[in-house]
């Protein structure tokens, strides 16, 4: 999401008008749910997908010129596409269903609601996307966080608000509907050991809205180039990890150092947190061997469980791509049973 603001934001800075499709709900076997994006710009390129196949082909490509007609007339447009089987045959698509999807003009007054967005999104702070939309499918944007409260909507008792301000996407119709979607979570993934399977993971966790800190007590390991895609990169001490980090409840560990000690001396401080996803890359044998080492170093038996070890997964991964791949599945199933307080 952050990458398509960021383009959407570059466009508005030019001048530029943009259409922004948001898929606002979705029943049977849709591709994507609600929050789904994508932005058809003025030179008629997109960005993003609200769900590829039927409705990606109706509601985006230059022979519909749905998007494109809406940029040449500033119209907003809310239609619901109900793809019946026929449809799903004729496009070679494997699923149905019905999807809502709400067409917005952005245009380049947009740009401080753009940038606010986009501020939002690096907070590392839970905040909420909002959408008001009137009878004539008129529609007014805000956004919630803790720390600014309310913005850009002026009139809405935070009271009605609330009720909606939720883990998940939530639409609401009616004279007066609402869309609100939370687009920035609290939290965020601190790997240590910046080596193979490292690597390999932060593109993997980036790419799925995690924000991601590698730790490394390598100088020649833990430079920023190294990993694009991560938010931070810190080189410390292995032994005394809280002389540059403070874990909290809404974060992630994932130990994958270069040694047996080191991953040891992490994973016995990370349990004196109270993170929310402690993983531990090793063997079967290692980890029996490891819980030994905690539970001499005062950890009860029975927090032990909160170890997801061996990390990630059970896919049979091997090569560090794999295993990164498994990793980020254990976290996104994670975050989706935190999020609805399962875990």
């Amino acid at each position: 999401m952050k990458k398509l603001f960021e383009e959407i934001r570059a466009a508005l800075a030019r001048g530029e008008n943009t259409v922004l499709c948001t898929v606002l709900a979705s029943s049977g076997s849709a591709p994507r749910g609600a929050g789904a994006r994508m932005a058809v710009f003025a030179d008629g390129h997109a960005s993003g997908t609200i769900g590829g196949g039927a409705v990606e082909r109706i509601a985006a490509e230059r022979d519909d010129e749905q998007a494109l007609e809406l940029l040449r007339t500033g119209e907003n447009l809310l239609r619901t596409f109900r793809l019946s089987q026929n449809q799903v045959c004729d496009i070679g698509m494997i699923c149905g269903g019905d999807v809502t999807v709400y067409y917005q003009i952005l245009k380049p007054e947009a740009l401080p609601f753009a940038d606010a967005l986009l501020e939002m999104l690096g907070s590392g702070e839970n905040g909420w996307l909002l959408m008001r939309m009137d009878a004539n499918a008129s529609v007014r944007m805000g956004l919630y966080d803790e720390r600014h409260g309310l913005r850009f909507l002026d009139g809405v008792s935070m009271e009605a608000l609330r009720p909606m301000l939720l883990a998940r996407a939530v639409y609401r119709e009616g004279e007066e509907s609402w869309y609100v979607e939370p687009v920035s979570r609290a939290g965020r993934v601190y790997i240590f050991g910046g080596g193979h399977v490292g690597r390999a993971l932060v593109p993997v966790l980036a790419g799925v809205e995690f924000r991601v800190t590698v730790f490394d007590n390598r100088p020649d390991f833990a430079k920023q180039e190294a990993y694009p895609d991560a938010d931070c990169v810190i080189l410390g001490d292995y032994q005394n990890i809280g002389e540059k980090v403070c874990i909290g409840p809404e974060d992630y560990v994932v130990i994958m150092t270069p040694g047996h000690q080191a991953d040891r001396a992490v994973l016995l401080q990370a349990m004196r947190t109270e993170a929310t996803y402690i993983g531990c890359i090793g063997s079967r044998k290692k980890i029996a061997a490891t819980n030994a080492f905690l539970m001499e170093n005062g950890i009860p038996e029975e927090a032990l469980t909160r170890i997801h070890a061996p990390i990630g997964l059970p896919i049979q991964a091997e090569i560090p791509a794999e295993i990164a791949i498994s990793v980020a599945a254990e976290l996104i199933l994670h975050r989706a049973r935190h999020a609805k307080g399962e875990v």
